[in-house]
């Protein structure tokens, strides 16, 4: 178990990131060596085996069974399983195998802004009463941020709820896609006003969301030509 427990905490050291994602991407490693249907193990076991808190492990879960790469099956003999992933699945992992070739960040960019309208029009046509909260509680986190990488953690936590909420899985799985490069390589502001401009930069995104809740397709690409372009 002391050696199983070493594997897996081996993946929880990357900068900019939280530990939930930390552990979600140290079980999608492991994963990716296993058939559909392989047991995972239970929230239960892996909270043992990482020593982090239930609530951290629920939430590592959670990122991937959004992401499709893990079902929960409730119950006896139930548990966490390795999904049987869909093409659209596979062409989220792809994008993201390859981080490593030089450019990658700036395409990453480029995608995501061709792509923004599509994600946050399709959010704010299908996007409910209960979802809402979610997205403010990101914003929240946002204004609260003690420094850049917390803000942006914040942000990049932002865009993959409203991703979740767009109908359109093709589109979705080639953003969050990008989402995972840009996590990544978070971006610094040494040579700006770093206080004004994360201000400006959360205004957009309260617009945006507030566009999305009342689902004022106008108003969300407004925020989204806003939000490609203000440096």
């Amino acid at each position: 178990m002391v050696a199983e427990r070493r594997a897996l905490l081996a993946g929880l050291n990357a900068p900019g990131t939280t530990r939930a994602e930390q552990l979600a991407a140290a079980l999608e490693g492991r994963m990716r060596g296993l058939s559909p249907g392989s047991p995972v193990g239970t929230i239960e076991e892996i909270r043992q085996e990482s020593g982090l808190a239930r609530a951290t492990v629920s939430e590592a879960i959670r990122l991937l069974r959004d992401r499709g790469v893990l079902v929960i099956r409730p119950g006896r003999g139930g548990g966490l399983f390795v999904a049987d992933q869909t093409p659209v699945v596979r062409l989220r992992h792809t994008l993201l195998s390859v981080g490593g070739e030089p450019g990658t960040v700036a395409d990453a960019i480029e995608l995501r802004n061709h792509l923004e309208e599509l994600i946050d029009v399709g959010a704010a046509r299908c996007a409910g009463e209960d979802d809402i909260p979610a997205l403010r509680a990101c914003l929240d986190d946002m204004a609260a941020a003690p420094d850049w990488d917390a803000f942006m953690r914040a942000n990049w936590a932002l865009h993959e709820r409203i991703a979740q909420l767009c109908p359109n899985v093709m589109a979705r799985a080639v953003y969050l896609g990008t989402l995972g490069h840009l996590t990544a390589s978070t971006a610094r502001t040494a040579d700006r006003d770093a206080d004004a401009y994360r201000a400006r930069r959360l205004r957009i995104h309260v617009d945006l969301v507030e566009a999305i809740a009342a689902g004022d397709e106008a108003a969300v690409r407004a925020a989204v030509a806003r939000h490609n372009h203000t440096d």
